[in-house]
């Protein structure tokens, strides 16, 4: 039964990459897998008018982690692991790289190549969880965040990225709550305004 890196972190994020970056390689006897998993400062849509973008720089704290490569964030299907180097991750001004080396010897981290390689699998999505954002609410009353260091889990290969249905619910909680402060402190500035003597003695 798959197994679902959510199940072990709960309050994880997904960002999903729709590219068509990836591309499978290869180097002597090695077969390879590599391409972008995200990309910097591009917009993420999670329902309409809520987005969000990754900052570069953002994956900083993470690199020296121990990050797998999976198949559909499922736990039971490893590709790699940055710990021994069959999963190697790096940044530049595009975004988070990635380059994994299959074992010809796991028979589902073949077949995986081989869709790769075809062309029916060449989508991504990666997880992790947010330790720094920004927030903008927008003229047109859509939010957007910018999320500027994270926790990284995984980089998975998938065949439908997809934001996780606790992904969205925790960013819209998120949404709530913001507008819910900033019509609180629109109300407080009205009243300051209408009567700044009573605002004050309060």
């Amino acid at each position: 039964m798959a197994k679902s890196i959510f199940d072990e972190h709960p309050d994880m994020r997904v960002l999903q990459l729709r590219s068509g970056e990836f591309k499978t390689r290869e180097d002597g006897e090695k077969m390879v897998i590599e391409g972008y998993f995200a990309v910097f400062n591009s917009n993420y849509e999670m329902w309409e008018g809520a987005s969000e973008s990754i900052a570069e720089g953002a994956f900083d704290s993470s690199l020296s982690n121990d990050i797998r490569g999976l198949t559909n964030h499922d736990t039971t299907l490893v590709l790699g692991r940055t710990k021994v180097h069959t999963l190697e991750l790096e940044t530049d001004s595009h975004g988070l790289w990635g380059r994994i080396t299959i074992n010809p010897k796991d028979s589902d981290a073949v077949n995986t190549y081989e869709r790769v390689k075809r062309g029916d699998v060449d989508q991504c999505s990666i997880g992790f969880i947010v330790r720094s954002e920004e927030t903008d609410f927008q003229a047109d009353g859509s939010i957007h965040w910018t999320i500027t260091d994270v926790e990284l889990f995984e980089v998975s290969v998938c065949t439908f990225p997809a934001y996780e249905e606790t992904s969205v619910s925790a960013r819209h909680r998120d949404a709530d709550e913001l507008k819910k402060r900033a019509d609180e402190a629109w109300r407080l500035q009205m009243k300051e305004r209408l009567n700044p003597k009573t605002t004050k003695e309060e």
